[in-house]
């Protein structure tokens, strides 16, 4: 299940963080989130980030 998870913390920091999400697909859907609460400070890719989408890998496959 694709969800994107925003936490504030007491002090207001946001940490926008995205869950269920392949390669470059996670910041394609969080980009405007981002954009909303403001200047990004920090990024940290997840094992997710690194993992080919479905549509990547046939992509690929395809091109061979």
């Amino acid at each position: 299940m694709k969800r994107i998870e925003i936490i504030v913390s007491l002090s207001g920091e946001t940490i926008v963080e995205t869950k269920g999400f392949r390669g470059e697909q996670c910041r394609e859907a969080s980009r405007l989130l981002e954009a909303a609460l403001g200047c990004k400070t920090a990024e940290t890719l997840t094992a997710e980030y690194h993992e080919q989408s479905v549509e990547e890998r046939n992509q690929l496959e395809n091109w061979r």
